[in-house]
Order: structure tokens, then C-alpha cells, then sequence
């Protein structure tokens, strides 16, 4: 039984949809056979980022695309390529930075353009299959290796990499499905949401080595999917998305249930988020069953990251 009462519940809107002319209903796609199999997949959304222009970015996991869309909601294709585009970032050095499964970290223009290769396997071992990313405020990026790891297989990594001295540091390996992340507003944590475990991990940032007396944050409880995208506002309230419930949870930096946003759409796979506007009071949701983009207004702006560029 909780100790808490219950959040406070408030709808979102639906913003934009996939275009008809984007839809790839039949296209082949070995991510859909093996993660939906039988199934029409015209699209699967993730990855919301904005630019400095207010334009927001949205990758299309199962047909290795990566979408702009105006402030007008006009959508266009910015790369079509061999890849599982996962969670983006824009890093320090102006590129989009993506988690790309099957072939680990890469960057990409603005512009749009083929997708480079940047880190594709520590010492001489791939990755599982790395997921979502993000930046702290000193540039330095931490990212998840989650691949099929779950509760049979608690092997899940979370990395931390320098991009100046390109050290890279393994800070846990024994994540249940770790998906979204992000730090504290002081950032002397991370939370890592753990997808399988449905909930929301918390590990304490060292300059070097391993994380130490990590702990579980908030539990989820029911779904047949779990905790994913991850997002941090300015009073260090932490939004977490739930896959399989079709909303976000809000959670105060105490882990106090605050809100559950919820989705007006008949798909329950809400996936990712990201602040946007030029007061950071408008979050932006990938609904990725219906690609949908949803919105909701929010008293606090997200947080803003100040890292500068180099």
C-alpha cells in the first residue's frame, strides 16, 4: 500500500502524427520480426531532442530513420539509413548524438546526412545494444547497453564517456533493462530507468571507476512493458515515462508521486520526452504505437544543460 496519496492525474494533447506519405506499413525490418513479430510497424518513434531553432527531432527505431519537424509540425526525413536509431542528444559539439542498437554510438549533422560511426564496442567487445543518452553539464556522456537483458539476464550496462580525454568508465553491469537517464540537478546521481525491473534506479556519481550504493528511486508497479525515457525540470522533479501505461509519471526529488500524465491515444507505448519551446514549459512525448507526438503545458520549465561547446 502506498504511503503516499494518489498523483495528481492530467491529459495531454496530441500535437502531430507520423505523416501518411512516412508510414512504411509492409517494409521489411529485422527489428520488427524480432521485437514484433507478424506485426505492420509503419513506424516507431523515439528519441525527441530540440535544436536551438526550436525544430525537434524524432527517430524511427525499425526503418533506421531520423525525422525533423517544424514549428509549423511539417515532418521531413533527415537520414534513412542500415541502423536502430534509438535515444539523441545534441552534444557539446553541435551534432546530433544517437544511440543506435545494432551499431553503438553515432553523430549526425543537423543537417542530415549518413550517420558516423563514433564508439562501436569497449576493448574488443561490441555493445548488447545501447539505447538512450545524455549529457551533464561538463560534456561528459553517459549512455545505456541494454540489449535483452531483463530479469533472466541482469547484465545491463551503464557507461560514462569523456569526449575530451575519451576515457570511458563502466559505472554498473548488472542493470535489469536499462533504458532512459539522467542526472540530478547537482549532479552527484544518476537515475537509470530499468525497463524489466519497471522502475527507476538511483546511482551516485564518482570522477572515476564503478558506481557504489546504488539504490532503487521509485518502483512502478503493473504494465507488461516498463520505465523508459527519463526527464529532469528545474525544481529536480523527475518525469518517467511508462511504456506499457501509455503516461508519464512525476515524481519530486524525494520520489513523492506528483502528476501522471496521460496519453488521449489508444496506443500505451509512451517512450520518450523532452522539454521544448523557448520557456521549457511544453513537454513533448513520443506516443510510438500511433506516431504520435504528444504535448502537455507544465508550470516549471525543464531543466536547461549549460555545457560549452569545444
Amino acid at each position: 500500500m502506498s504511503l503516499y496519496p494518489p498523483p495528481e492525474t492530467r491529459w495531454c494533447e496530441v500535437y502531430t502524427c507520423v505523416p501518411e506519405h512516412l508510414k512504411r506499413d509492409d517494409a521489411p525490418s529485422e527489428w520488427i520480426s524480432a521485437n514484433k513479430p507478424g506485426q505492420s510497424v509503419p513506424s516507431f518513434l523515439e528519441g525527441p531532442v530540440f535544436d536551438a531553432a526550436g525544430s525537434l527531432f524524432v527517430t524511427d527505431i525499425p526503418h533506421g530513420r531520423i525525422f525533423k519537424i517544424n514549428e509549423n509540425g511539417e515532418w521531413e526525413t533527415i537520414a534513412d539509413y542500415d541502423g536502430w536509431p534509438n535515444g539523441m542528444r545534441f552534444g557539446p559539439d553541435g551534432r546530433l548524438w544517437i544511440a543506435d542498437y545494432r551499431h553503438g554510438l553515432m553523430t549526425l549533422d543537423s543537417a542530415g546526412g549518413e550517420p558516423q560511426p563514433l564508439l562501436t564496442h569497449v576493448g574488443s567487445e561490441r555493445f548488447k545494444g545501447i539505447n538512450d543518452l545524455f549529457f551533464d553539464n561538463r560534456g561528459r556522456l553517459y549512455f545505456t547497453d541494454q540489449g535483452q537483458t531483463g530479469l533472466q539476464d541482469p547484465s545491463g550496462r551503464v557507461y560514462r564517456y569523456d569526449l575530451q580525454t575519451q576515457r570511458l568508465d563502466r559505472l554498473i553491469d548488472n542493470g535489469i533493462s536499462p533504458n532512459g537517464l539522467v542526472t540530478d540537478l547537482e549532479e552527484k546521481a544518476l537515475f537509470v530507468a530499468m525497463t524489466r525491473g519497471n522502475g527507476v534506479w538511483r546511482v551516485p556519481l564518482k570522477d572515476a571507476g564503478p558506481a557504489g550504493k546504488v539504490g532503487m528511486f521509485v518502483q512502478l508497479a503493473g504494465g507488461v512493458s516498463g520505465a523508459d525515457g527519463l526527464a529532469l525540470d528545474e525544481a529536480g522533479n523527475l518525469f518517467v515515462c511508462d511504456a506499457g501505461n501509455a503516461c508519464v509519471w512525476v515524481f519530486d526529488s524525494h520520489g513523492v508521486p506528483l502528476w501522471r500524465l496521460r496519453s488521449p491515444t489508444e496506443g500505451r507505448t509512451l517512450t520518450n520526452l523532452a522539454f521544448g519551446d523557448p520557456d521549457r514549459k511544453t513537454l513533448y512525448m513520443t506516443e510510438s504505437a500511433t506516431g504520435t507526438i504528444l504535448t502537455i503545458q507544465m508550470e516549471i520549465p525543464g531543466r536547461a544543460l549549460t555545457y560549452s561547446s569545444f
